[in-house]
């Protein structure tokens, strides 16, 4: 599913400016270590975490998209380095979970 789909499905507000893609899966984590030991390249990162050693661990899985869940959002300086590595970032009012629904409801896994 392209991100162009996720955000109009689920409402996600765009932090940055973002090409579209293709989103193969999602990877739910609050953990940096998990992430890289566990996302896939392409797929959508949801957490709460919004310090750019998140921003550092998404990069290097190559993720296709950030999602912070429960309306937060990170600091200008860690937008600007996502902006710096070609990551998009989102944010949803939603909680973890609640979004995690959407997103299986969408058939994203």
């Amino acid at each position: 599913m392209k991100i162009s789909e996720i955000v109009e499905k689920t409402g996600l507000e765009a932090l940055n400016a973002h090409e579209d893609a293709d989103v193969p899966g999602v990877y739910v984590s609050d953990m940096a270590s998990d992430v890289i030991t566990g996302a896939k390249a392409g797929s959508m990162l949801v957490t709460l975490q919004t310090h750019k050693n998140f921003i550092a661990a998404a990069n290097l899985v190559d993720a296709g998209m950030v999602v912070f869940a429960h309306d937060k959002r990170p600091a200008d300086d860690v937008i600007q380095l996502a902006d710096r590595v070609g990551l998009a970032l989102f944010t949803t009012p939603d909680d973890t979970w609640k979004f995690a629904l959407k997103l299986a409801d969408l058939g994203l896994r």
